[in-house]
């Protein structure tokens, strides 16, 4: 195994273990928001407005679809992730030949699906006539496609499970610079027009997950199964099924609630739907650190969880949750002060009315960032500890809370309820998730644990190698 780029998350001092595992997610999160962002400028830039707008109203779909494919790879690491801090390797193996057969299995229900209800979708979506043929051309290939994503996705997954995010990281760098090298030449060389954006990402994705492949041969081989592994083990099925779907409809679910919520934004015009996004972006970058630390989480209570270390898991939580909430304190200090510049340049205007909006979004919405870092904390924590509905419970309480903002609450309350909406949500969020967290044997055990000073030694633990 590669020690230099794996981080051992159940032996020594959790707070450098934590940095230095969140530090590479962190790194990672930001080059995807860069990544995304060159993407949009390559094709607005030499493809012109309609082509860029094609690609924009496509966000929702792409968004759910890549969502679901990282939820999906990330949510079978979670029970790879428990079998490494187990450290049971040929359980492993069979976790990883069954990952690969049923992410093949999941490609081709999104492609079929796709293939059949892509193009209703887009017309539902009130895709305007005069872009709809590009906007289906550049969405169709990354369906069409979706194996690919799903493959590097897993290996990501599989990646982080042991510890190693590192590689991860160099993996999104080599694949987002493929990406934007390949959408310079496909559209200005070749001139294949908006597709090629489509398939300059499935390309670059398909490089790195070979990349990911031939990387764990080499350096972590006893995570790769033989023939042997590729059997049938129902329990193990049903386990990596539930935990990557659970994680997966988590991420789409998210991504519908604000498709929804921005239909409202869309009805107070121009203006302040360039402040939403502005706005928007500011706080996609503020929350990169804190979304980083849940990530690190989730991994680091599955490997002690599988370690069966209830104590180091609330010690981790703890350290977790007070990191998150440092730097959502400093967010919140910042905002107050910079928004106006930050959303000013931004949107590239020094419009009173859109900045005096843009800041006053972030202005609210920051004070409500140390319990939104909880709520990822919590989240998290729960998908480290096997569990898959109650984390599922708080995307929905989400989803439906964005739709009685959208139907009842923001006519009546202007931009202001849409200011509220999700920082309102976040609360009865958090709330639902500590009491969840707070319940579970483990978390109890734990505390029970770390109070006696590590001494303590209950019926719980005794029981806790049959688990």
């Amino acid at each position: 195994m590669n020690k230099k780029s794996t981080v051992d998350l159940i032996h020594g001092p959790i707070l450098p273990s934590l940095i230095s595992f969140a530090l590479p997610i962190l790194l990672s999160n930001i080059f995807q928001q860069l990544y995304n962002t060159a993407d949009i400028l390559i094709v607005g830039r030499f493809l012109g407005q309609d082509s860029l707008a094609a690609v924009g109203a496509t966000t929702a779909i792409f968004d759910l679809i890549i969502g679901f494919a990282l939820g999906v790879g990330n949510g079978m690491g979670v029970v790879i992730a428990r079998l490494y801090g187990a450290r049971n390797f040929a359980k492993i193996k069979e976790a990883v030949a069954a990952t690969w057969i049923l992410g093949a299995i999941l490609s081709g229900l999104v492609m079929l699906m796709g293939f059949f209800g892509l193009y209703p979708l887009l017309q539902y979506l009130e895709t305007p006539a005069e872009i709809l043929p590009q906007s289906y051309e550049y969405i169709s290939m990354i369906v069409s496609c979706v194996g690919v994503s799903f493959a590097y996705n897993l290996f990501a997954g599989l990646l982080r499970s042991i510890g190693d995010s590192l590689a991860a990281l160099a993996f999104l760098i080599f694949s987002a610079i493929v990406n934007v090298i390949l959408d310079l030449y496909f559209i200005t060389q070749l001139q294949l027009g908006v597709q090629s954006a489509g398939l300059a990402t499935i390309i670059s994705q398909g490089l790195s997950a070979i990349l990911c492949y031939f990387y764990i041969r080499k350096s972590v081989p006893e995570l790769l199964p033989g023939l042997k592994h590729f059997k049938w083990n129902k329990a193990l099925y049903v386990d990596l099924l539930e935990q990557g779907l659970a994680m997966g409809l988590m991420g789409s679910i998210v991504s519908i609630g604000s498709v929804i919520l921005q239909s409202s934004v869309n009805s107070f015009g121009a203006v302040i739907i360039s402040t939403q996004t502005a706005a928007r972006r500011i706080m996609a970058f503020a929350l990169l650190p804190m979304t980083a630390i849940s990530a690190s989480m989730t991994t680091f209570i599955s490997q002690n969880f599988g370690a069966k270390r209830p104590e180091r898991i609330v010690q981790g939580l703890r350290i977790g949750s007070y990191l998150s909430m440092s730097w959502a304190t400093f967010a919140c200090v910042f905002l107050f002060f910079a928004s106006p510049s930050l959303v000013s340049f931004l949107a590239s205007s020094t419009d009173g009315y859109l900045i005096e909006n843009g800041t006053l979004y972030l202005r609210i919405s920051s004070v409500f960032y140390p319990f939104l870092s909880l709520l990822l904390i919590y989240r998290n924590s729960l998908q480290g500890l096997g569990q898959k509905l109650l984390p599922l419970v708080s995307s929905f309480i989400e989803l439906f809370g964005k739709i009685i903002f959208v139907a009842w609450i923001i006519p009546w309350a202007g931009y202001t309820g849409v200011i509220l909406c999700e920082p309102l949500l976040w609360l009865v969020m958090t709330v639902q998730l500590y009491f969840s967290l707070s319940q579970h044997p483990w978390i109890k055990e734990g505390k029970k644990i770390v109070a006696a000073g590590g001494k303590s030694y209950t019926s719980l633990q005794k029981k806790i190698h049959f688990l």
